[in-house]
């Protein structure tokens, strides 16, 4: 009569499992804000700083490049920069992201948020 409470318990422990995660995500998503990385191009002559969330917060430009015959050449160095402070915003999203499931028994190379 009782034979099936077991799985009733271990139901319980997942769910509780799953609240400490979700509360655990949110902080993630907090501090995504604040994880701050730089992004560069052109031997560091123009530097892009994005959070973990992708959002370009500062641009900096050397002024020798200040040149208008370069203007098309200092154009494709900023877009460099922009991508490789966006790419290095996923990693570090996704190395927090990685923080969270360890120990949970989820694949490590588990995407999230879903």
């Amino acid at each position: 009569m009782l034979k099936g409470l077991g799985q009733i318990g271990d139901m319980a422990k997942m769910m509780k499992q799953a609240q400490k995660m979700q509360a655990e995500m949110a902080g993630v998503q907090a501090r995504m804000g604040e994880i701050m990385v730089t992004g560069e191009s052109g031997a560091g002559m123009v530097k892009a700083e994005a959070n973990a969330k992708g959002e370009l917060k500062s641009l900096s430009i050397d002024p020798t490049l200040f040149n208008p015959e370069d203007r098309e050449v200092v154009e494709d160095l900023i877009l460099a920069a922009v991508k490789d402070a966006q790419a290095k915003a996923a990693e570090a999203a996704q190395a927090e992201m990685a923080k969270v499931t360890e120990g949970m028994g989820l694949p490590a190379d588990m995407k999230l948020p879903f």
